[in-house]
């Protein structure tokens, strides 16, 4: 059993002594959708969640005593999970439930590290449900009544509920974000708040390093991360992702306009010993995946293995897709195509 935290003594401690100590104490703000009170990092936490305003508060059904409270779940929650040896994950199973009709689901698929998964469908079709029920670890307990299985087994529901040690790392089509912080400073703070402490600086080189690689346009260690555009920003987290999170599962959802290589981060993530699991419109990516899942009327509909036949194909559609491309690049450049 991991030692309580002394709130007493906690209360009594600066802002910025509590970060200095804990650095994932920026984490808390951010999942609570509020700004990291920089300009009160000299006052104690307690003044600092007394000065905050009640309507802001009450807009997200909480009080001060409440705040305060939930900070101090926060930080032991964090302290012992950190204790805790981090789960192995070699495979994810997502075991059938129902469409939205009530027709049972047949298909089981079970995915190893360094595997590909595109899920295909309509738009509507329940895509993004699938990955909602993934990154949750159903448990029969969402709308589809799908049920997810780490390593063949149940997984502890601690995991389901766990900020430090998520299982799943989602990478969505809109990202945006709001701390005022470089992109230095952002992959630092993610870093700190990973307890990762050995090479951070060699780590932030690496990382805007592959996104670079990503990004069709140079992201700089003083970039402000708000300053980001749509591409950077997913090329900046997909970099994070692969080396800074220990998520072992990564899915994706509808990257095909994010104005990144698509082909180079799923191979990142893969060579980074991840899961990859990708909802798209996209004939290349769904095509890349050993497997593709057809999603119809909310349900896992059919489990298509990749043909060779189907590899050839796509490798007639990264040609036009680069053609297409160029002649994008051209008409952003003011030239005239005929």
């Amino acid at each position: 059993m991991i030692e309580r935290l002394d709130r007493d003594k906690l209360k009594a401690m600066t802002l910025q002594e509590l970060t200095d100590k804990y650095a994932y104490v920026r984490e808390f703000f951010t999942s609570m959708s509020m700004a990291y009170p920089t300009k009160q990092q000299d006052k104690t936490i307690d003044t600092v969640f007394h000065s905050f305003e009640e309507y802001e508060l009450e807009q997200k059904g909480i009080d001060k005593e409440l705040l305060y409270e939930l900070f101090m779940d926060f930080l032991d929650s964090m302290l012992e999970h950190a204790a805790k040896e981090e789960v192995q994950v070699k495979s994810v199973t997502i075991l059938g439930g129902h469409n939205k009709f009530g027709i049972l689901e047949t298909i089981e698929v079970t995915l190893s590290i360094g595997d590909v998964l595109s899920i295909v469908g309509r738009t509507g079709s329940g895509k993004s449900r699938l990955l909602a029920d993934i990154e949750w670890l159903a448990q029969r307990d969402t709308p589809t009544g799908r049920q997810i299985l780490i390593n063949g087994e149940v997984p502890d529901p601690e995991w389901r509920f766990s900020i430090e040690h998520k299982l799943v790392a989602q990478l969505s089509q809109n990202m945006n974000f709001v701390m005022d912080l470089t992109t230095e400073e952002f992959i630092r703070m993610h870093a700190e708040s990973r307890m990762i402490k050995d090479n951070i600086d060699e780590k932030i080189v690496t990382i805007l390093k592959e996104a670079n690689r990503l990004a069709g346009e140079e992201i700089y260690k003083d970039t402000p991360v708000t300053a980001l555009s749509g591409g950077q920003s997913r090329a900046l987290m997909i970099a994070d992702t692969a080396y800074l999170s220990s998520s072992p599962i990564v899915l994706i959802d509808e990257i095909e306009n994010a104005g990144i290589d698509r082909r180079t981060a799923v191979n990142l993530l893969i060579q980074r010993e991840k899961i990859v699991i990708i909802a798209t419109h996209d004939p290349v990516l769904a095509l890349y995946a050993d497997r593709r899942l057809v999603i119809q009327n909310g349900g896992m509909y059919k489990l298509i293995d990749t043909s060779e036949g189907e590899k050839q194909k796509r490798i007639e559609l990264e040609e036009l897709n680069t053609r297409l491309l160029a002649y994008r690049d051209q008409l952003k450049m003011g030239e005239i195509l005929a």
